[in-house]
């Protein structure tokens, strides 16, 4: 124990801190452009702004979405919903063969137990 408190004494952290900390007196917090900025100057408003954003389109639409456009017709108007020939929404609408086959009692067992009921 007292070869612990020694090597704790004399340790001596291996980051060197060049001094003492300090707040500055003075910070600017006048908003600006950023440095990376296409055009470097800030917008007069956010409503100017937001007539010239996109995000994922034009922000600037209220709800007037294309005809083609997802959206553009309510659900009931594009007809009932049917798989295509040769086509299924689930696995199973499938052909027999191509369905899941059922687990067997050995291969539940075997899971059950971790593969210890398997006999080699």
């Amino acid at each position: 124990m007292n070869a612990t408190k020694q090597l704790l004494q004399h340790r001596q952290p291996m980051i060197r801190f060049l001094g003492k900390r300090h707040t500055p007196t003075s910070i600017d917090h006048t908003p600006h452009a950023h440095p990376a900025s296409p055009t470097h100057s800030l917008p007069e408003s956010f409503a100017s702004y937001r007539q010239k954003a996109q995000q994922h389109g034009p922000l600037n639409q209220q709800n007037h979405l294309p005809i083609g456009a997802i959206g553009g017709k309510p659900g009931a108007s594009l007809g009932p919903v049917e798989a295509g020939k040769g086509m299924f929404f689930d696995r199973s609408e499938l052909p027999a063969r191509f369905q899941r086959t059922p687990w067997t009692q050995a291969e539940i067992d075997a899971i059950e137990s971790g593969g210890a009921s398997m006999h080699a």
